[in-house]
Formats: C-alpha cells, sequence, structure tokens
C-alpha cells in the first residue's frame, strides 16, 4: 500500500479523460458489484483525507487517488463547455464526477415537487369491491340459538388460562414474539469468543425477566495496534488532548492510539487492573431496575383558560393623561356617577377632575402630605374625605348638582341635636373640630385631629361612617367615625397587630382588618370576631372586596396577590404572582367581572374575575392585560388603582405626577 499510483481509476484510465461513452460500456461489462470502485474506509468523515492526495482504498487495497480538480477559471470554463455540467455531481466516496441519467434527474424533480417518485405509479386506480355491499334481507340461518351457546365454556376458559401461563412463562411464543426471532435470525450477531456463566440459568432469568447488565461497546480501529494513519494524533491533536488532563470528561478518545510493527513489540496496558476494577464496581454498585415513566406533555399541565378576546370589553390602551400635580401622586378616588376624578398628593393639594374633558375643576391645599382620599357612596351627599397627615378633613367639593350641594352644606352647618357623651378615651384619641371661615371657602366643613399619622379612610356603603386606619396606634388604631352624631368610637380594647388596611362589607354588617400577615372580619352587630383568612404573606398592603360581598382580593409587598373565596376556604383560592414588585393597590369593578392591580413595577395588570351565582363553581380568574404606562420615579411605580362605577375604564396614579385613564 505504500507505492504510488497515478491518479486515476483500478483500470489505469485517467479519471479526468474518462468519457462518458466508456461509463457506459463498463456499466454494462459490470456484473457485480466488486468490479466497481468502491472506497472501503467504511463509515468515517471523509474529511480526514484533506491533507492526503487519496479518499481510501478500493476492494484490492490500492489507493484511490483523487481526481485533478482545476481553479475558479476551469470549473468555469467547464460549465460554459459542458452541457452536461448542471447534471453532474461529485461522489464524495471516490471523488469521481457522476453525470445523472434522465431517469435519475426526473426522480429528483418529482421528489421536490413532493410527487411520488415512481411516475408509473397509478395512485388513483379503481376500487375493487372483495366483498359486496348488499345487504341480505334473509340471515343464513334462521332456527334459534341453542341454550349452551349463552353459557360459557368452562372447557374454553380452561384452555385460555393454560396458554396465558406458557406465554407468561416463556414456553409458548406468540406470533408476534417468532417473527421477531426470525427477523433477529436474519440480522448480523456478534457472539462471545468464550463461553459466559450464564448459560445454565438463562432459562430461570427469561422467566424473572432479568435485566442484563449493560455491554462495554466494542474496539474501534483507534484501539488496533495497527491502526490506519488517519486514526494516529498529528501535533495539533496531541497538544489540545494534553491540554485537557484536568477536564478528562472531555476527551473524544481516552487513550492515545499507538502504531506497532507487529503483534509481538505491544507491551502490557498500564491502566488495565484499574479499569477492570472500575468495570466491577459499576457492575456491583450501579442498581438496575426497570421505571415506569409517564409520558405528559407540558400542555397539559397548564389550565385551560378562555381567549382573551372572548372576555371583552376590558382596558387595553391610554387615552388621557392628567398632568397638574407637582409631587407624586398617591391617591384617586371618583365619583359615584363617574363624572368626577378626585386625587391626593405629596404637594399638600387635591385636585377635582373632569373626566371626560381631563380639565382640572378646582384645587384645594390641604396642609399635609395627601394618604388617602374616598368620595362619599352616597349619591344624596357631596362629600368627601381626606386625609392629611394626623387630620381627617371632611370636604364638600362643591361640583355636580347645585342642590345636592348646598343641602349637603346645611347638614354639616346645623350641628346635632343630641350630643352625645364621649368618653375621655375617645378625646383622648380624636377630637371634631368646626372649619374656620378660611377652611369653609376653601370647601373644608370638618376637621378630625387624631393623635398619630392616619393612613387610611374608607367610607361605609351607606355613607354616614368612616373607617380610619393609623398603624401607630396600637389597640387605638382602627377609628369608626359617624358624621350625623359626629361621634366616634374604637372598636377595640386590645392590639391586633400592625393594622394595614380597613374596609366594610358591601352588603353585611361586617369589617375587615388586614394586618401584616392576615385578615380579621368582625361582625359588628354581635361585636365578635366572624372569621380570620391566613394569607401567609410577609406583609400585606391593601386590600378590595367583590361587589358581591364573598370573594377579597389582597396585594402585599412580597409581589403578590391572594384571592379569597370566603365561603370556601380561610386559605387563598389563588395565589398570583403577575408582578415583580410589590404590589400597592388592588381594585374590583362594581359592574364588569374585571379587578387591577399596580405596582412598584409600573404595570397595571387588568385580569379577568367572574364570579358565579352557582356555589359549587369556581371563580374563574385570568390575566387580560398589562398596561406600562407610567414613567420611572425613584423606584417608585403605581400608588393607586381604581375603576369608573359604569363603564370599563381604570385609573391609576403613580409616582411620575401624572393620573392616566385606560380605556
Amino acid at each position: 500500500m505504500e507505492d504510488t499510483q497515478p491518479a486515476g481509476d483500478m483500470n489505469g484510465l485517467p479519471s479526468a479523460e474518462k468519457t462518458n461513452d466508456y461509463v457506459e460500456y463498463e456499466a454494462e461489462m459490470d456484473t457485480s458489484d466488486e468490479e466497481d470502485i468502491r472506497n472501503t474506509v467504511g463509515n468515517i468523515p471523509m474529511n480526514w483525507y484533506d491533507e492526503y492526495p487519496h479518499v481510501g482504498y478500493d476492494w484490492d487495497g490500492k489507493k484511490i487517488i483523487k481526481p485533478e480538480r482545476g481553479d475558479q477559471l476551469d470549473n468555469f470554463m467547464e460549465k460554459m463547455e459542458n452541457p452536461d455540467f448542471w447534471r453532474t455531481v461529485r461522489d464524495l466516496q471516490t471523488g469521481q464526477d457522476v453525470v445523472l441519467s434522465d431517469k435519475d434527474v426526473e426522480l429528483i424533480q418529482r421528489i421536490e415537487s413532493s410527487k411520488i417518485p415512481d411516475s408509473t405509479y397509478e395512485q388513483y386506480a379503481p376500487w375493487i369491491e372483495w366483498f359486496t355491499s348488499e345487504v341480505m334481507n334473509m340471515p343464513i340461518r334462521n332456527g334459534a340459538d341453542h341454550k349452551r351457546s349463552f353459557i360459557a365454556s368452562r372447557q374454553e376458559a380452561q384452555r385460555v388460562e393454560r396458554y396465558a401461563r406458557l406465554i407468561r412463562a416463556g414456553l409458548l411464543k406468540t406470533r408476534e414474539q417468532k417473527r421477531r426471532e426470525r427477523e433477529k435470525k436474519r440480522e448480523r450477531s456478534f457472539y462471545m469468543m468464550w463461553s459466559t456463566d450464564d448459560a445454565e440459568d438463562q432459562h430461570m432469568r427469561r422467566i424473572t425477566d432479568h435485566i442484563p447488565a449493560p455491554k462495554r461497546n466494542l474496539p474501534s480501529h483507534a484501539e488496533s495496534y495497527n491502526p490506519p494513519p488517519e486514526f494516529l494524533f498529528n501535533e495539533r491533536e496531541m497538544r489540545i488532548w494534553k491540554k485537557q488532563e484536568e477536564t478528562p470528561w472531555k476527551r473524544k478518545l481516552h487513550y492515545v492510539p499507538q502504531k506497532y510493527s507487529s503483534l509481538r513489540q505491544v507491551p502490557a496496558y498500564p491502566k488495565f487492573i484499574k479499569e477492570r476494577f472500575t468495570r466491577c464496581m459499576d457492575l456491583y454498585l450501579c442498581p438496575r431496575a426497570r421505571k415506569m415513566r409517564l409520558t405528559i406533555e407540558p400542555e397539559d399541565l397548564l389550565p385551560k383558560l378562555p381567549s382573551p378576546k372572548d372576555l371583552q370589553p376590558f382596558p387595553t390602551v391610554q387615552s388621557l393623561v392628567f398632568n397638574g400635580h407637582t409631587d407624586m401622586v398617591r391617591c384617586i378616588s371618583i365619583d359615584p356617577l363617574g363624572q368626577y376624578l378626585l386625587s391626593g398628593s405629596d404637594d399638600m393639594t387635591i385636585k377635582i377632575w373632569e373626566i371626560s374633558t381631563g380639565r382640572c375643576l378646582r384645587t384645594i391645599p390641604v396642609g399635609g402630605i395627601v394618604r388617602s382620599i374616598e368620595w362619599n357612596p352616597n349619591k344624596a351627599l357631596s362629600l368627601v374625605a381626606v386625609v392629611a397627615d394626623r387630620k381627617l378633613l371632611i370636604i364638600n367639593p362643591g361640583v355636580g348638582d347645585h342642590l345636592i350641594v348646598s343641602k349637603t352644606d346645611s347638614i354639616l352647618s346645623t350641628p346635632p341635636v343630641q350630643a352625645s357623651i364621649v368618653s375621655e378615651k375617645v378625646k383622648a384619641v380624636v377630637q371634631w373640630d368646626d372649619a374656620t371661615p378660611e377652611e369653609w371657602e376653601n370647601g373644608i366643613r370638618l376637621v378630625l385631629n387624631h393623635f398619630k399619622e392616619i393612613k387610611q379612610v374608607t367610607w361605609h356603603g351607606r355613607g354616614d361612617y368612616a373607617a380610619t386606619v393609623m398603624p401607630d396606634g396600637a389597640n387605638r388604631s382602627v377609628l369608626i367615625h359617624q358624621m350625623s352624631t359626629r361621634r366616634s368610637q374604637l372598636p377595640f380594647a386590645k392590639s391586633k397587630g400592625l393594622v394595614q388596611s380597613v374596609l366594610f362589607h358591601p352588603i353585611r354588617p361586617f369589617l375587615f382588618v388586614a394586618t401584616q400577615k392576615n385578615i380579621r372580619i368582625y361582625d359588628l352587630v354581635k361585636q365578635e370576631l366572624f372569621k380570620k383568612l391566613m394569607s401567609y404573606a410577609k406583609w400585606i398592603s391593601s386590600m378590595a372586596i367583590h361587589p358581591g360581598g364573598d370573594n377579597l382580593i389582597v396585594g402585599t409587598y412580597d409581589r403578590k396577590m391572594l384571592w379569597f373565596d370566603l365561603d370556601l376556604s380561610t386559605k387563598p383560592y389563588k395565589t398570583l404572582r403577575l408582578h415583580s414588585t410589590a404590589v400597592r393597590s388592588v381594585a374590583f369593578h362594581k359592574r364588569y367581572p374585571l379587578f387591577a392591580s399596580g405596582s412598584d413595577d409600573r404595570a397595571l395588570i387588568v385580569s379577568h374575575g367572574m364570579v358565579y351565582n352557582d356555589l359549587l363553581q369556581n371563580p374563574l380568574v385570568v390575566p387580560l392585560k398589562l398596561l406600562k404606562e407610567h414613567e420611572d420615579c425613584s423606584d417608585f411605580g403605581i400608588f393607586g388603582v381604581t375603576f369608573h362605577p359604569t363603564e370599563p375604564w381604570v385609573f391609576s396614579c403613580g409616582a411620575d405626577k401624572t393620573i392616566r385613564l385606560f380605556t
């Protein structure tokens, strides 16, 4: 194999001078595959021969020399002069140019056009009715069935049981097993050179379904004592192999192929004992057991939710931006008719806006940072409650119907007929004061001075009671005020924790009190604890109750929203992790099955929350839309979220000093 030979085929003809006539003559004279130019190197990458003048070896062991290839100019001239250039392909195994016949070209064209490769195949052959399709009017036999035909045969059952027992034991083979054995005999199989010790108990292992140990891979050409030169390492490969000493698992081969002139010169393998020991340890320590795997698609694990297109209407686009505040806007509220919007800011003012036009109608200074505002839900009164530091201001905004505005002023200007006796304990917590003439001009009618800073205010559904929250007030952190009698009361005698928010039930006489980790529901008539909801959250920020009164949504500072079904359990029905930072505000719509949440990541997420009248059907919660229009401002995002009372619109206020309307 070391002698050289001119480039060409086995018969001595140069491949470049071989004509098409000679190819046809050679094809006619061939009677067997052994006379063809065949590359016998096997299934190896052909790029190993890029640096050699040959591409492999033929049946006689002679080198198959690569045909001479010209430069780009020669290829261009060949393309221009040779009419069969377009149908000429190169055989990677032999390096020869093969001219495709008309039949081969037609076959390739039919495959590319997604047709049946065989042009003679008749795809639409006429259907042959092997059996008649006519229904017979009378059965073959009209006699009545015998009674024993309805009774199971005991002999047949015993015979079937015996056959099943023989099949399980492996003594009786089915047709499928016999077919597999015949196919296995036809395949090429490898046998052990020495007899093994598992021949005796082969019968029992087949019965008990023994799992054989995995066998080692068969040796390759590189493990030979005289491997072909392309399997030996060159300098570059040897350098790479030595660099991978610290990471031996990255090596393609764990040994260096070496070449010896004879088998007597092969030394002893130095890693033989270590590899045998490792193999024995693997067989001894590695367990072999069959595991039943479940084929579960990832899509099957996700809940089947309806499409957002089927849940319209809901807010999708930003329609209006209310600009006017000079500092971050902390809270917003809408009047019961949905005509005016009230906002409170850190610039110590509140503003009244007209929703339809976005025009600021009035600005009222309150002398403190506004942390919470709430419009009175009673349509017969024109009142808003504003929290400014330690003061609760009852303000007549002076917008809307003039009769309602004047009626509200007349009610608040006249003191109550019977002044109730106020205890000293309540006087130390809150004091009722009338507005000064200057405050009266600004719309302020009553001032309630508290002994601690107020965080939140909320109205009862009828509009006569208001509750305030002072987190630092300990057992006096929650106060309930009655406007008609100008009287305040302390509902709790003991501290329930750091109170964050309170809410009145829209229908029943219940008061929801949210501390840092839990929500307590109190019955105001019986004056006792009704239920305690476990949130499993680190810190509760806000909560909102469904208009039906049976579902509650809670926002937390640890990026979660908790949906509680009050009739179902005291634990969250669903935990929504939709935001990446703290959730500061949540809100329900009064008419549509919508709820929204605002977070410090400047994202306003609108979701579908359908509550069914059927108590056996759970609420449907589907996230719908992510609205992210607020600008980033000192790590704060959205502070307040509220819905329009009649339209599917949502308002949001944030640290970027703006209020945004999404419709």
